[in-house]
């Protein structure tokens, strides 16, 4: 790609960690894929039980534009991270549908209070809109508005939902609580919130590893890097799908942040 009269190259690394027989062999696959249509040095890295130390080192001090998990350790990536940032969360592009759109939260540990929900659905905003989408918000619950009265855990979430909707629209944002709803909401909305992380996951999952959908990686909101996770259980186009996103954002992030400048 060519900015400002110079040819410069994306450096992008993928971690690998060997937990099971074959997770390994799908990044180099997907590297091999996609490295010569893309004006990128694509890197794995594997060091073992030091993978996931060495990729947030190599983005910290500017040694790559962006970098993968690949088959690295999310439970320990996320760890390093949170010591150093906070908050944090992971944003997941979908499509399905033919549509494109993101879910969150994906984490199992993310989304747990409101306040992360609202950091979240800002956050999706702005992904939304360098992924030039228009950023409308579809927020999730456990029922729909008739369903209260009929347990604390229903009743909490819909009004939690309701509330974070109205909070959003107040700030500015195109929010709707689609209640549990989701297949309307994916008509209108380009950024689903899920009632918390587990539910977020698990949606993901029966989309993209059950159903017709498709991932494309995972951006990690509150960094001043790029970081896109992965999850283990991907295809090999899978990755290459999120290669692509984060060249996009690493792209994105040069234009802003130029190094020779």
């Amino acid at each position: 790609m060519m900015l400002k009269g110079i040819d410069l190259d994306v450096r992008i690394a993928i971690g690998v960690y060997k937990e099971r027989e074959g997770y390994d062999e799908k990044i180099y696959k997907a590297r091999d894929k996609i490295k010569d249509k893309l004006n990128a040095e694509i890197m794995v890295i594997d060091k073992g039980e030091n993978t996931e130390k060495e990729l947030i080192e190599m983005i910290e001090k500017n040694r790559v534009d962006a970098i993968l998990r690949g088959t690295a350790r999310a439970s320990k990536m996320i760890k390093l991270l949170k010591e150093k940032y906070s908050p944090i969360a992971r944003l997941a592009v979908l499509e399905a549908k033919d549509r494109m759109f993101i879910l969150a939260p994906v984490g199992v540990d993310e989304g747990e209070i409101l306040s992360e929900k609202i950091f979240i659905a800002e956050e999706a905003v702005k992904l939304a809109k360098k992924l030039g989408m228009d950023g409308k918000i579809g927020v999730l619950s456990g029922g729909r508005k008739s369903d209260i009265g009929r347990s604390k855990k229903v009743n909490d979430s819909i009004i939690e939902a309701e509330f974070l909707a109205n909070y959003l629209k107040d700030y500015g944002f195109n929010a709707t609580h689609y209640e549990i709803l989701i297949e309307d909401a994916i008509k209108d909305a380009d950024i689903i919130i899920a009632p918390d992380g587990i539910t977020g996951n698990l949606i993901f999952r029966t989309l993209c590893y059950l159903g017709n959908g498709k991932e494309h990686g995972a951006p990690i909101a509150g960094l001043p890097f790029v970081i896109v996770d992965t999850s283990r259980a991907q295809t090999v186009e899978g990755y290459v799908r999120a290669i692509k996103l984060a060249y996009k954002l690493a792209c994105e992030s040069i234009r802003k942040n130029p190094w020779w400048a």
